[in-house]
């Protein structure tokens, strides 16, 4: 199967370890000197309707990708630590369970 960077940009992400949706590929690394794909790039969701900006982006690994279909990308990705401690319900949840 030939895949072109549009037709990537096209597909959403899911990843395999916990099931979670994390987003449009929105860009590619690329290795010049090999010319080969490194990694994908998920650009960051926004905060407060983008007036807080936006969170990091997420960037996968070609050898963490599992599969890539018609529609979706499967991937085996491990979130960094920051994320997974909150257990995915962000900083205000945290504080209003430290009171």
């Amino acid at each position: 199967m030939f895949c072109r960077m549009g037709d990537l940009r096209n597909k959403y992400v899911i990843n395999v370890r916990n099931g979670s949706k994390l987003g449009y590929v929105s860009d590619a690394e690329i290795d010049t000197a090999a010319a080969a794909v490194t990694a994908i790039v998920i650009r960051g969701r926004l905060r407060f309707f983008g007036l807080l900006g936006r969170e990091e982006d997420t960037v996968i690994r070609w050898q963490d990708i599992e599969v890539i279909g018609e529609d979706t990308i499967l991937v085996n990705h491990t979130l960094p630590a920051q994320e997974n401690s909150t257990g995915g319900r962000g900083k205000w949840f945290r504080i209003l369970e430290d009171d």
